[in-house]
């Protein structure tokens, strides 16, 4: 155990000469108030771990050891559905109030759970563009009300609608402002010869449930016509948050604005170029007949500004954008909490979808937002999930259904000590909620042994202050109870004043006085311990900073500030920096060490560890990027979850080369048995690059009538060959009988030759002497 003895100056009792400075020298050091502490004539510090106390003899009622504590002051129970007209008694989070007494350095941790209820109020402002390029958006949405209040009370049974409008301010260089056009800025143009003058905004119907009146309102409208691309969009925006009586919004209700728009917005300092240098106030001007008065008076508010005021009304901001502006528009949604994008079709065909999408995204998250955040007050968040699995440094959580209850681990620590009877406070709230968990936070830097200081007491010979278990000697006066005058030095002992037996008095860095040392100044620091062994400037350095900057330098050794560890503190033990866009320690390979992500993983690397071609799950995960990037399929599809998934380049080609070694080919099966290719590489710049096939690889389906001549082509020539076969065994054989006949025939002729009991069958006698022999003459020869 680290021991706080040392760790600050101090004469009798070690480092530190109060119970105050005791506390802040570590969370682990206690102080011993006891009057009479210790043996006679054996010196120990008060200041030093309770158990150390404890075991020198200090008794334990005398031990001053604050912690920091917290308690619930309000803890409503979550509600699980709306109830109908009492939304206001809908509970969403979990405590409401809590105090926190805190000991610098001693951190203390809360638990805070969200639960998004079923059938909750919705409020919907649909703020549209009326600039002439949307003029088919118009004629799309004359009917939106009702539609849109068909699909919304699938999801809620208390839903609102309201319409405003917005063009640009109506000076130049943004407006046409010469005489011809003041009253039809489309005077002359041939396409679309009459429209309405530019203007700011309007709030043409606050919220209200009968929609039949949106459809009204949308059918007066007209378009209007600017001269330079960009809008007043964002003028709008900041007017529907602020003007919160105005428009109608409900405190028991989520806030929705849709802001509709095929065009970049104005942002701050755009209005330098008309002439207006007044910042925007974040005030609402809206005048009687519902329009913006201060369009042509101030300039266009900024992003920050705007994610200030649409958090303080708890609005959820939906860009329904074009497609060529969408990435502009994603990158705004980084910069304003409670934001998202959707693509919007050029005549807003799919508006009502879209809406429906991102209300339900919008249901599905959930994320924490601090307000008022005491500087001196360190945060670190846990997000505990669906699946139960803590995610350091995570204040959020996504995918959830309606009804999933989340929680968050909060830790939080003091930096220092405020002066005495400081309080303050700061707000926790889910962002878009109206619901809110109020923290309040007093320090526990004094001990209550301070109560019973006594001034002149008898115990420090009446020339001191009495204060938990020491004296606060006059100037002049020294010793454990004042006894010493300066003057007066005790060289009979000074073996008081060595460390052990032949070490210098008071280490050579100091005077042996009554007994005891004190010790010089420095000009590097500050000397101090029993025998001014200790000081505050010989600790390890790093980068030429004592202790990094991170800790405190005690008796040569750094006591590392809360956060930090290390010889030389320069090691933090924070990890938010190590998760990865997954919510994984360093994506799973590798530990997170001085809040640095080591890969341990072979062929990882990346400040994460995300990038690892080579790893054996590199193509399944970019496998769900190319899904939803090129397809809008795959688990991915969300299109936050797809943009904070997958950053990578991804391009398209009609064939794939792999002959790269630092390419790997990746290869999968789509759902209709075709096999989608894409490579996977790293450029040298650190940018991982995806090329894939513009479309799947599917086998052809083979002809039919081919299959047909195929299958009958082959039994003919099947047959042919086995007559040929047959045909030729016939042949063979008939051949091989035909020669063993001949040969019989040759062998029959030889054996008649050579037989010598064979008499030719040849008469010699007169033909007509044989005949007569017979019986019978013949004449006219032989026939």
């Amino acid at each position: 155990a680290m021991l706080c003895i040392g760790f600050l100056p101090t004469f009798n009792f070690g480092s530190a000469t109060s119970c105050e400075e005791c506390l802040l020298i570590h969370p682990s050091c206690a102080w011993c108030a006891e009057e009479d502490f210790g043996r006679v004539g054996t010196l120990f510090s008060r200041c030093d771990l309770s158990q150390n106390l404890i075991y020198r003899g200090c008794e334990a009622q005398f031990i001053e050891h604050p912690r920091s504590v917290s308690s619930i002051l309000k803890n409503t129970p979550l509600s699980s559905k709306s109830s109908g007209s009492t939304q206001h008694d809908v509970i969403q989070i979990q405590p409401q109030k809590i105090s926190l007494s805190l000991r610098p350095g001693d951190p203390t941790t809360f638990e805070v759970q969200v639960r998004p209820v079923e059938d909750y109020p919705v409020d919907l402002y649909y703020l549209m563009d009326l600039s002439l390029s949307m003029k088919d958006d118009l004629d799309t949405i004359r009917n939106l009300g009702t539609k849109l209040a068909e699909e919304m009370k699938k999801l809620t049974s208390n839903f609102r609608l309201g319409f405003g409008t917005f063009v640009d301010k109506n000076m130049s260089p943004f407006s046409y402002t010469a005489p011809k056009y003041q009253e039809n800025p489309c005077n002359g143009y041939k396409p679309f010869p009459k429209c309405i003058p530019s203007f700011g905004f309007r709030n043409l119907l606050s919220l209200t449930d009968k929609v039949d009146r949106f459809n009204e309102e949308v059918q007066k409208q007209m378009v209007s016509r600017n001269r330079d691309a960009p809008e007043g969009g964002f003028d709008a925006i900041l007017q529907a948050a602020v003007c919160k009586e105005r428009i109608g919004w409900r405190k028991e209700a989520y806030h929705l604005l849709v802001f509709a728009t095929d065009d970049v917005p104005h942002l701050a300092l755009d209005g330098k170029l008309a002439g207006l240098v007044q910042p925007h106030d974040g005030q609402c001007h809206l005048n009687d007949k519902n329009e913006y008065s201060a369009s042509t008076k101030m300039d266009y508010p900024s992003l920050a500004l705007l994610g200030e005021k649409l958090a303080e009304s708890n609005i959820f901001l939906i860009f329904a954008v074009t497609k060529r502006h969408y990435v502009l528009y994603k990158n705004f949604t980084a910069l304003i909490p409670g934001t998202t994008v959707e693509i919007l079709d050029q005549s807003s065909k799919n508006i009502i979808q879209l809406i429906v999408t991102a209300y339900n995204n919008i249901r599905s998250k959930v994320e924490l937002s601090v307000w008022d955040h005491p500087e001196d007050l360190s945060l670190a968040f846990t997000a505990i999930c669906q699946d139960g699995q803590p995610l350091p440094g995570l204040r959020k959580c996504a995918d959830l259904k309606i009804g999933d209850t989340v929680s968050f681990n909060v830790s939080i620590d003091a930096q220092n000590c405020p002066p005495q009877g400081t309080q303050k406070s700061f707000t926790i709230k889910p962002v878009g909620f109206k619901d809110r968990l109020e923290v309040v936070v007093d320090y526990r830097c004094s001990c209550g042994c301070t109560r019973l200081t006594q001034a002149n007491s008898s115990r420090c010979s009446s020339v001191g202050i009495y204060a938990c278990g020491t004296c606060r000697c006059e100037p002049g006066y020294r010793g454990a109870h004042c006894e010493c005058g300066e003057g007066e030095v005790g060289t009979a002992n000074l073996a008081a004043c060595r460390e052990a037996d032949g070490k210098q008095v008071c280490s050579g860095r100091g005077e042996c006085t009554c007994n005891q040392c004190w010790c010089f100044e420095s000009e590097f620091g500050k000397i101090y311990g029993t025998f001014c062994e200790c000081d505050d400037f010989s600790c390890a350095r790093h980068k030429g900073i004592l202790c990094s900057g991170h800790g405190d330098c005690h008796c040569g050794e750094c006591k590392c500030h809360a956060g930090y560890i290390g010889d030389n503190c320069d090691c933090s033990t924070e990890t938010a920096a190590c998760v990865s866009e997954d919510g994984r320690m360093c994506s799973g390979r590798g530990s997170c060490v001085c809040g640095r992500c080591q890969c341990t993983e072979p062929g990882a690397f990346g400040d994460t560890c995300e990038k690892c071609p080579t790893c054996p799950d590199a193509c399944a995960t970019k496998r769900e990027c190319i899904e939803c990037h090129l397809f809008n399929t795959g688990k991915f599809t969300d299109n936050d979850t797809c943009q904070r998934m997958c950053k990578d380049e991804i391009i398209i080609k009609e064939s794939l080369n792999s002959d790269d070694p630092s390419t790997v080919l990746c290869l999968y099966k789509t759902e209709n048995d075709c096999v989608m290719k894409f490579t996977y590489s790293e450029h040298a710049s650190g940018q991982s690059v995806l090329t894939a096939l513009k479309e799947p690889e599917c086998a052809a389906a083979p002809d039919a009538a081919t299959v047909l001549l195929a299958v009958v082509g082959s039994i003919l020539l099947v047959g042919i060959m086995l007559l040929a076969i047959w045909k030729l065994v016939i042949t063979i054989h008939d051949r091989r009988e035909f020669a063993n006949f001949q040969s019989a025939r040759s062998r029959a002729r030889y054996e008649m030759a050579s037989n010598p009991l064979y008499k030719q069958p040849i008469s010699t006698q007169p033909v007509e002497t044989v005949f007569q022999m017979h019986g019978k003459s013949y004449n006219g020869g032989v026939h």
